[in-house]
Parts: C-alpha cells; sequence; structure tokens
C-alpha cells in the first residue's frame, strides 16, 4: 500500500514546515492529486491518521482536492481532459495518446494554529 509511505511523506513535510513557521498544530490538510495518480482516497485517509497519531497533525481533516487527467493526442494535435487513462480522444477518438496531467500528488495547503 504505497499511501501509507505518501502518508509519511506528507507528515514530514508538515513538520519541516512547522519548524520553519513555528506552527504548532494542524487542523487541516488539504492535497491535491491527480485522476491518475493511483491513490486509493479512502486508503490515504487511513493511511493518513495512523501515521498522524503523536504528530502535530494528529486529528486533522484530509481533504482531497481531485485533478483531472490529460493527455495529448496524437492524432489530432490537442491535449484533452480524460476520466480514465485508457479513454480514447473525446475529440478524434484517437487512442494513440500521452498522458501529460494529472498524475501528481502534492501538498495544496494547510490550516494551522
Amino acid at each position: 500500500m504505497h499511501e501509507m509511505s505518501l502518508c509519511e511523506s506528507l507528515i514530514g513535510v508538515i513538520e519541516e514546515s512547522a519548524q520553519k513557521e513555528g506552527f504548532t498544530k494542524v487542523t487541516r490538510v488539504r492535497v491535491e492529486v491527480g485522476r491518475f495518480a493511483g491513490v486509493e482516497q479512502s486508503a490515504m485517509r487511513f493511511g493518513f491518521e495512523v501515521v498522524a497519531r503523536g504528530t502535530l497533525a494528529q486529528g486533522a481533516v484530509l481533504d482531497f482536492v481531485d485533478v483531472p487527467g490529460s493527455a495529448w493526442c496524437f492524432d489530432c494535435g490537442r491535449t484533452v481532459e480524460l476520466e480514465n487513462r485508457l479513454d480514447p480522444c473525446p475529440i478524434c477518438a484517437g487512442t494513440r495518446l500521452q498522458p501529460s496531467g494529472g498524475m501528481e500528488i502534492r501538498l495544496k495547503d494547510m490550516e494551522v494554529i
């Protein structure tokens, strides 16, 4: 389950930010997750709850901001939004697509005290 290691990295970033910025408690964390990132949100919520125990993020709410998937279509030469990674181009129905967005996992912001 790679969600657990993602949560451990997230806590590391939060703790590093706390040292730099001087906050002592995190109440909410928002993470951008691309549609093609392969993240199971329920597993990540569970993992975050587990790894946050005993840290300044204990009890914080983990929210997700969905980032749509996109790809460059070699057939029509356009960047298109996709629901699923293997979908054909919604413009020309071409199947030669190169994913170009929606693979990211990024800490967007936090509410802190």
